[in-house]
């Protein structure tokens, strides 16, 4: 990491040139006013192809302990990055032949020439495709979100930042009763993160027993889950535990978009998923009254850090 890494992925992430059709960027489908989502149930690639899932959040993708939806091997934003990048089917951002059409074209501008040289001063040829992905990934370290009412009112004592609605929802999110906790746990509300001293933590994945197709526990066939990397049948249906901060502007749900608002997303944990065989032991039917609802949504909107999707730094 470096200021100069930084400053120049913050260019990267809006360029259009790291598109086959010039016409797309990493921004497209990760707006900041949508904490990084692009508001689609399946995120659209350069050429108008339909992508499998829906455009996963960045806030504090830097403590990720895994990237992509349903693959525990990606374990770097350098290795999750090539896909979008280089992928054919379905084509998302297009680039072809290692992306040298879009680096002879940065490499063509006085101003990239001397942002790559001061991003990366003792490499001789500055201006590479592992130079651009290893600055774009400085960016996306650099989205931190820790300023929501949840936090003011957690780490800075402000008795004030959180209703009183709010408050019930936050003692219910973290009762054992209810039980969101028990995957959407630690600061970042997805489960084990990564940092300096702490890098072999493994990411949740979780069946939440939203499908069931053959009354057997299957998935949809194009979009099994964790199983279809792995393998494994216990697999099947499991799908990596997203953070949950910035939530309420992510919409729509799951990994396939599939639920529309927060609303729905409560109703398909209280009604204990749709009895998957092979669904996560901890997503069960929940006796939830209607006002104790309102509180759980009230609570996921105190984790908007507006002071995340507005900073200039990212717009």
């Amino acid at each position: 990491m470096s200021s100069a890494k930084v400053e120049l992925g913050r260019r990267l992430f809006r360029e259009t040139l790291l598109s086959s059709t010039g016409r797309y960027a990493c921004v497209t489908c990760h707006r900041p006013e949508l904490a990084f989502t692009d508001g689609r149930a399946h995120a659209l690639g350069a050429t108008g192809e339909s992508v499998k899932h829906a455009a996963m959040t960045l806030t504090n993708v830097a403590y990720n302990a895994a990237f992509t939806w349903s693959n525990a091997t990606v374990r770097s934003l350098e290795s999750q990055m090539r896909q979008p990048l280089f992928n054919a089917h379905p084509v998302e951002m297009g680039l072809q032949a290692g992306g040298f059409a879009a680096v002879e074209a940065m490499s063509a501008q006085r101003d990239y020439r001397d942002l790559f040289a001061a991003a990366f001063p003792h490499d001789s040829a500055p201006v590479s495709m592992d130079h651009i992905i290893k600055a774009i990934a400085a960016f996306e370290r650099s989205l931190i979100s820790g300023r929501a009412p949840f936090d003011r009112y957690v780490f800075d004592d402000d008795r004030t930042a959180l209703s009183v609605a709010q408050k019930r929802g936050m003692a219910l999110f973290f009762s054992a009763r209810i039980g969101c906790a028990q995957c959407h746990a630690g600061f970042n509300f997805s489960g084990p993160v990564v940092y300096q001293g702490h890098d072999k933590e493994a990411a949740l994945f979780a069946n939440t027993g939203l499908y069931d197709v053959d009354g057997r526990g299957s998935y949809p066939p194009l979009d099994r889950g964790l199983i279809d990397v792995t393998h494994r049948a216990v697999d099947m249906g499991k799908f990596r535990v997203p953070t949950l901060r910035n939530v309420a502007l992510t919409a729509p749900y799951m990994h396939d978009g599939s639920l529309a608002n927060l609303e729905d997303v409560i109703e398909h944990y209280a009604h204990g998923g749709r009895g998957n065989p092979h669904q996560d032991p901890r997503v069960r039917r929940l006796i939830l009254s209607a006002a104790e609802r309102a509180d759980l949504v009230a609570f996921l909107l105190s984790l908007t850090d507006r002071e995340f999707v507005e900073d200039p730094r990212f717009r």
